[in-house]
């Protein structure tokens, strides 16, 4: 990180201040109004305001907590370690992202001097140009976007450990000056960033640790989305399977475990939204747009699409 940025970062905060002096505790009424500890983002954000960043509090115990507003944590420098939900330990080390959503209860050890984190706090409607920024349908977004919403069925926080991923660096910082030096403009620009740190988290899918599964099970789940995504005009389970050393028995139950979905329900899901995508944004005849998406049957294809859409390829387009 820029050494001039950190250097403001590392500034003692008048809560800091209060803490050392012998404190010994959060000042609650900085962050909530009610007697339940949840952030108010109107606490936290100016009126009109969709996004802000803040350090987080050093030196004490940060107690159980939920927040009205997704929190992005960034660890700029050291680590600090986190409890979520009572029972999922997360260290982030210096780099590292950790997306928290409305379900998540949050408690933080107490970090050092050194230990500098930016928090996020983020209008859950902030993100609406970030993902229309992610083109098209893609099972791998809607796994981050499904994270991110207040009522996902799936996780409540999402661990990126991107530290060695320039890229991703650059946007996270470039996001905390705009947002701390208050640039002209800064709103549009804010959120293109975060579409454009979106773009880059989803090639780097393999960096996520989620909550619930070992990583190698993670790692396992996102392969399998990825080689869709990827791959979807002539996926086999088989030539997957053999490729990350399962048996497909294996592969297909952990599949359905972590997705709530079969292998053939995704692939099918995988194009068919390419087809009407094809169907909306191209010229292409049907039959030609039934070969790109990967099947030969046109028959089944027909069926299968009326079923789904309740009308032909052709009404669809027209």
């Amino acid at each position: 990180m820029n050494i001039d940025l950190l250097h403001i970062l590392e500034k003692i905060t008048k809560e800091e201040e209060l803490i050392l002096s012998g404190r010994n505790s959060v000042v609650k009424n900085l962050y909530t109004s009610k007697k339940d500890f949840i952030i108010d983002s109107k606490k936290m954000l100016e009126k009109g305001k969709l996004i802000d960043v803040r350090t987080h509090t050093r030196f004490t115990h940060f107690p159980k907590h939920k927040h009205n507003f997704v929190e992005i944590i960034y660890m700029c420098k050291g680590s600090t370690t986190h409890i979520i939900n009572d029972i999922n330990q997360v260290i982030l080390e210096e780099g590292d992202l950790l997306f928290l959503n409305q379900n998540a209860f949050q408690e933080i050890l107490p970090a050092g001097e050194k230990d500098i984190a930016i928090n996020f706090i983020v209008l859950p409607e902030f993100f609406d140009v970030a993902f229309s920024m992610l083109n098209g349908e893609n099972m791998l977004k809607d796994f981050i976007v499904d994270s991110l919403r207040q009522d996902t069925g799936t996780s409540s926080y999402l661990h990126f450990k991107v530290a060695n991923i320039l890229p991703i660096q650059n946007l996270i910082e470039n996001m905390i000056w705009s947002l701390l030096n208050k640039q002209p403009n800064n709103h549009k620009i804010n959120q293109t960033t975060m579409g454009l740190l979106f773009l880059q988290l989803l090639n780097y899918t393999d960096k996520i640790e989620q909550p619930g599964n070992d990583p190698y099970d993670n790692y396992l789940t996102l392969s399998v989305l990825r080689y869709i995504e990827e791959n979807y005009r002539e996926a086999r389970l088989t030539k997957l399977a053999e490729d990350l050393n399962q048996s497909v028995y294996s592969l297909s139950k952990l599949i359905k475990r972590n997705t709530g979905h079969t292998y053939k329900e995704l692939l099918q899901m995988k194009r068919f939204n390419k087809a009407v995508e094809l169907l909306t944004n191209t010229k292409l005849s049907i039959s030609d747009i039934i070969a790109v998406v990967g099947y030969d049957n046109t028959s089944y294809f027909h069926r299968v699409f009326k079923k789904k859409y309740q009308m032909t390829p052709k009404q669809f387009r027209m």
